[in-house]
């Protein structure tokens, strides 16, 4: 069963690098959704045009047949957890917070609310990732925590792309997959401020894994280590 991965969605630039994020992550045949979340108050969208939103989010990189999820929460990364729980979703992408220069990683806040507690995995896409729809994964880098799920993600990641794994902070990267922290609850996500700190000063995606949860990007689901 492959691996489903839920793209969070609201048709800005940001969340179009999510998208772009998405698909490199799905290349090896994961089922690929978007989901929007409406919110109870603010500027939120109604029903139809979240519909037409995710629509036209879906028709951008030609799958217009793409699964679409829409759940109402005051809370976006609730309503996301929701939608992940409900689909047996395996990663949620999100792009990164609003402003960041092109290039740079920086979770928003309900990226960040997902990864201290999360039972999905955690992709951040750097700014801009959108503008660069050929980008080339040679070296997919591991921050592995002492859990092997992580070492075994970044491999089963590096076989699907046809790249090589390297130790964080040995040379060059262009995707990083991070493990939880020790004393994280199984199949949680949690980082270690060292972790933490590699994310936010990242320039290429980056991929949290929940503790003791290996994914497979053979086209398995996601499985224990």
């Amino acid at each position: 069963m492959a691996l489903k991965i839920i793209v969070s969605y609201d048709d800005t630039d940001n969340d179009r690098d999510a998208l772009a994020l998405g698909r490199l992550l799905a290349f090896s045949g994961a089922e690929l959704s978007l989901a929007y979340v409406r919110h109870s108050f603010g500027e939120s969208l109604d029903q139809q045009a979240a519909e037409q939103l995710l629509a036209r989010g879906a028709e951008s990189v030609g799958t217009p047949d793409m699964p679409k999820f829409i759940v109402a929460n005051p809370a976006t990364s609730v309503g996301l957890a929701e939608v992940a729980a409900q689909e047996n979703a395996d990663v949620i992408v999100f792009g990164s917070e609003y402003r960041t220069a092109n290039g740079l990683v920086k979770p928003g806040i309900s990226a960040h609310k997902l990864l201290l507690g999360g039972g999905s995995a955690i992709a951040v896409a750097p700014a801009g990732l959108r503008s660069n729809p050929a980008l080339s994964v040679n070296t997919v880098g591991v921050i592995d925590e002492g859990d092997p799920a992580a070492r075994q993600t970044a491999d089963s990641l590096a076989a699907a792309l046809g790249a090589t794994v390297a130790e964080h902070g040995s040379g060059p990267l262009d995707l990083l997959v991070v493990g939880s922290r020790k004393e994280a609850p199984e199949g949680k996500v949690v980082l270690s401020a060292a972790s933490d700190y590699a994310v936010e000063a990242a320039n290429y995606p980056v991929l949290v894994i929940p503790r003791g949860t290996a994914l497979d990007f053979s086209g398995a689901a996601a499985s224990a280590a």
